[in-house]
C-alpha cells in the first residue's frame, strides 16, 4: 500500500491510498473558502452524555444525480480532483469534529451548569473505490485489503492527534439508514470524548477481565457461528438488538486496526467481503446497514476494550423496516422482532464469496 498527500483548495488534506507507487494528485481547481467549522460539545447534566452541536452541517450536500456525485473523480463537483482512485480519504467539508474549531463564546446565563468544550477532533471521508455503482461487497479482495490498511492508517494517524479519546471507522450505506451519498464510501470520527457505548463496554471489561475473550469463546462453541477463520469468527451476538446484527471478532486481542498484523488483515478482507454479500443475500437486494469499528480508547483503558466490527441492519425482512419507536429512541431499552439463532441461521444459508 502506498500513500500520496495532497491539499484541496480549501486547506483539507486528501491522502490516496494506491497498490503500487507513482501517484502525482492533481490540483484542486475549485474556488472554495477557507473550512471555518465550528463544533461545540455539551454534556448531558442528567445522562452524563456528550452531544455536539454543529449548525453548518444543516448545508451539507443531500443526495445529488450521478453526475454531480462529489465522490466521482474529476468532476466539477468532485471532491477528489484526480481523473481516478483506488482508494482515497479526505477531511470532511462539513465536519462534526474539527481541531480548527475556535475558541467558545462565553456561556450563557440558559447554560449555567452545563460542560461546553471544543469539538476539536476530525472527520473524514474514505472512497472505497471510484466507480459510483458498486460497493464493498464487489471489490475484489486486493481492494478490500487496500480498504483495509487505510483504515488502519488513518486510526495511527487520527489517535496520535492530542485531543482525541476515540476513534471510530464506519459505513453508512441505504437510505433507509440515513445516507445522503450513493457512492461507495465510509467514514471516520475522531471524537475527542469516549463514546457512551464504548464507556459502557469499559465499565463492564474493568469489572470482569478478560471479557472480550469469554464472549469470543462463548459464541464460537455456540450457534450462532457465520464464519470462521485462523484469525477471525463472525457471529450473530445473544443478545442482538437488531433484525440482522453480526459481530466481527479477531481471536487475538488487539487494541485498534492499527495493531492488526499482516495475516489478519489478509483473511478479515476475504471474510468480511464475503459476509456482505452474504447480508446481501438475505432478502436479493443490497441491504441497508452500519458497519462500525469499535475501537479501544487512545487513553485510559486502552487494554480492556478489543477490536470489533458491529454491522446490523434497520431491515427486519422483504419491504419492511425497523423503526427505532418510543421504547428505543425514548429508553434505550431495546426489543428485537427476530431470534438471533434463527438469523444466524439464514446467513449461514445464503451463498457468499
Amino acid at each position: 500500500m502506498h500513500r500520496t498527500r495532497a491539499r484541496l483548495a480549501d486547506g483539507r488534506e486528501i491522502v490516496y491510498y494506491d497498490a503500487a507507487p507513482g501517484r502525482v494528485p492533481a490540483a484542486d481547481p475549485r474556488d472554495l473558502p477557507p473550512v471555518e467549522p465550528v463544533c461545540e460539545v455539551r454534556r448531558d447534566p442528567l445522562t452524563g452524555e456528550h452531544v455536539t452541536i454543529t449548525a453548518h452541517r444543516n448545508a451539507r450536500t443531500f443526495l445529488p444525480p450521478a453526475d454531480q456525485c462529489p465522490l466521482c473523480p474529476g468532476g466539477a463537483a468532485s471532491e477528489v480532483p484526480d481523473p481516478s482512485y483506488e482508494v482515497v480519504v479526505f477531511e470532511n467539508r462539513f465536519p462534526s469534529f474539527d481541531v480548527r474549531t475556535p475558541p467558545l463564546s462565553p456561556a450563557v446565563p440558559s447554560l449555567d451548569g452545563v460542560e461546553r468544550f471544543r469539538g476539536a477532533g476530525r472527520c473524514e471521508v474514505v472512497c472505497f473505490t471510484d466507480e459510483h455503482a458498486t460497493s464493498m461487497a464487489c471489490l475484489p479482495v486486493s481492494r478490500v485489503r487496500t480498504v483495509i490498511d487505510a483504515w488502519a492508517d488513518r486510526t495511527a494517524e487520527l489517535s496520535a492527534i492530542p485531543s482525541v479519546e476515540q476513534v471510530f471507522v464506519f459505513e453508512n450505506r441505504g437510505v433507509e439508514i440515513g445516507v445522503t451519498l450513493h457512492h461507495p464510501h465510509g467514514q471516520i470520527y475522531a471524537y475527542p470524548f469516549v463514546t457512551p457505548r464504548t464507556g459502557r463496554m469499559l465499565a463492564r471489561a474493568a469489572a470482569r477481565p478478560g471479557l472480550f475473550g469469554e464472549v469470543l469463546e462463548a459464541e464460537r462453541a455456540g450457534s450462532r457461528v457465520v464464519l470462521s477463520g485462523e484469525h477471525w469468527t463472525a457471529y450473530v451476538p445473544a443478545a442482538a438488538r437488531w433484525p440482522v446484527e453480526v459481530h466481527v471478532m479477531p481471536h487475538r486481542h488487539v487494541p485498534d486496526l492499527a495493531a492488526l498484523n499482516s495475516a489478519e488483515r489478509d483473511e478479515l478482507a476475504v471474510l468480511y467481503r464475503d459476509l456482505l454479500r452474504r447480508c446481501d443475500g438475505l432478502y436479493d437486494t443490497r441491504l441497508p446497514y452500519v458497519a462500525g469499528w469499535h475501537q479501544a480508547p487512545t487513553g485510559e483503558g486502552r487494554d480492556l476494550v478489543r477490536l470489533h466490527l458491529e454491522l446490523f441492519s434497520v431491515r427486519r425482512a422483504p419491504g419492511k423496516i425497523k423503526y427505532l419507536a418510543g421504547s428505543e429512541s425514548g429508553m434505550a431499552a431495546w426489543i428485537n422482532d427476530v431470534v438471533p439463532e434463527e438469523a444466524a441461521v439464514r446467513l449461514r444459508a445464503v451463498t457468499g464469496g
